[in-house]
């Protein structure tokens, strides 16, 4: 079975799925490469108006597979850039994915998970779902989804988040405007069809012009050089001491030996 699929309807809205309930759809490396290659065949889809982003089962995406970092534990350096690369990829294609993008947030969110929150043009949660940036207490950083994260709720509760670990849910989330609105789970649906409405009552290529604007007009930066850059320093950590214990210490549900008793 895929861990992405892309079904589209006869409006022109695809869904995009994240499609590993049983993992909570986490991300390992073949999922994100199935995931870029959708974006990429999306993006090239002159007859798709809209995306709607979501996962399969209770959970929307757990972040990391636990079981691909841990492999990713006895590589090297470079090789673990190359991994990094692989959600960073995928996160840039998504933000600048032409198509407006819709955010169906069904459940819980971890680690990368807010990034792919972060990319969509409009996130929609239902009120029960969690999220959390953990990436510290595992030794390492969220520097892949950092640009996407911090440009959705500013750098000074990114801080704050990122230092901290802290989960919040979906009314705290919409405070931080990480998400846009919180539903219940019984009308998220009709919440995603409301703000599609609104979508296609838009002229499509408008559209695709409104979203290319906002990018236009904001702080340039070069997404090439961050991009590698914040590979980079999460390959760094992981193959660092530090990352290393962080990760052993989850995985034998113990505190890491910087955590005093």
């Amino acid at each position: 079975m895929p861990s992405i699929t892309v079904t589209t309807d006869p409006r022109g809205v695809a869904t995009l799925l994240l499609n590993r309930p049983e993992k909570h759809n986490a991300l390992d490396g073949d999922t994100l490469r199935q995931l870029h290659d959708a974006l990429v065949e999306i993006e090239n889809d002159p007859d798709i108006r809209a995306v709607i982003l979501t996962g399969a089962g209770v959970s929307f995406c757990a972040g990391a597979d636990i079981a691909h970092m841990r492999s990713m534990m006895d590589a090297t350096e470079q090789q673990n850039v190359e991994d990094a690369m692989l959600l960073a990829r995928c996160l840039r294609a998504l933000d600048e994915l032409p198509q407006p993008v819709i955010g169906r947030v069904n459940g819980n969110v971890y680690g990368g998970g807010l990034g792919l929150v972060a990319c969509a043009d409009i996130a929609i949660a239902v009120e029960p779902a969690k999220f959390a940036l953990t990436e510290v207490r595992l030794g390492i950083v969220p520097a892949a989804i950092s640009p996407y994260v911090v440009a959705a709720i500013g750098s000074r509760q990114a801080r704050r988040l990122f230092l901290t670990a802290v989960p919040f849910d979906a009314a705290h989330a919409a405070q931080l405007d990480l998400v846009h609105f919180t539903t219940t789970p019984d009308q998220l649906d009709a919440k995603v069809a409301e703000q599609l409405d609104l979508i296609l009552r838009g002229g499509p290529l408008a559209l695709r012009a409104a979203k290319k604007l906002v990018r236009d007009v904001s702080p340039p930066v070069d997404r090439d050089v961050l991009g590698d850059e914040t590979a980079r320093l999460l390959a760094r950590l992981r193959v660092s001491a530090e990352g290393k214990e962080g990760l052993s210490a989850f995985l034998e549900r113990r505190k890491a030996n910087w955590v005093g008793e």
